[in-house]
């Protein structure tokens, strides 16, 4: 009733085996990536424009513009720090603003501020501080009127948003 007819097999059907010495191309190879390790201790300024992963400990303050961070889950951090987007696997102290995300995983940390306009904290993270979630991609200007003292002067203000640079320049 139904013939099964399979096509002859052709020797240009087959692709040429790598050699084992020849690694397949990777295609992450342009994004830069940096990992300090567990046993690595650092203390000052650490800035960068690579993703950077850290597994050890760092006191001072972290600066990665337009880039990733990841407090690995043997992470210590005792800075400042300003990334794009901020994932807590490990603890961190101090206040940690972000571009677009901060995440706090189920064992992270933070005993400090979130600044970002996109926050995650996943149960069972532990988290003490404040978060101040506002968009620097869309600002909003707020027209305020304020009335003097005697509730007849009118002062009209136009109010935007702070920056993260001005909240960086405001965290020293």
């Amino acid at each position: 009733m139904f013939e099964r007819k399979e096509a002859p097999f052709k020797k240009t059907d087959i692709e040429p085996q790598r050699p084992f010495s020849t690694p397949a191309p990777d295609q992450n190879l342009s994004k830069k990536s940096v990992f300090i390790g567990q046993s690595i201790y650092i203390k000052g300024e650490l800035t960068g424009n690579e993703d950077l992963t850290v597994e050890g400990k760092v006191d001072g303050n972290i600066e990665l513009k337009d880039h990733n961070l990841t407090i690995g889950s043997n992470g210590r951090i005792e800075a400042e720090v300003f990334a794009k987007n901020i994932t807590i696997m490990g603890e961190v102290q101090g206040n940690v603003y972000a571009e677009d995300k901060i995440e706090i995983t189920k064992t992270g940390s933070l005993r400090g501020n979130i600044i970002a306009p996109r926050v995650v904290i996943e149960d069972g993270a532990k988290f003490k501080g404040s978060i101040e979630m506002e968009s620097e991609r869309k600002p909003m200007n707020l027209n305020v009127e304020f009335k003097g003292k005697n509730g007849k002067e009118k002062i009209k203000e136009t109010m935007e948003p702070i920056s993260l640079s001005a909240a960086k320049a405001g965290a020293h």
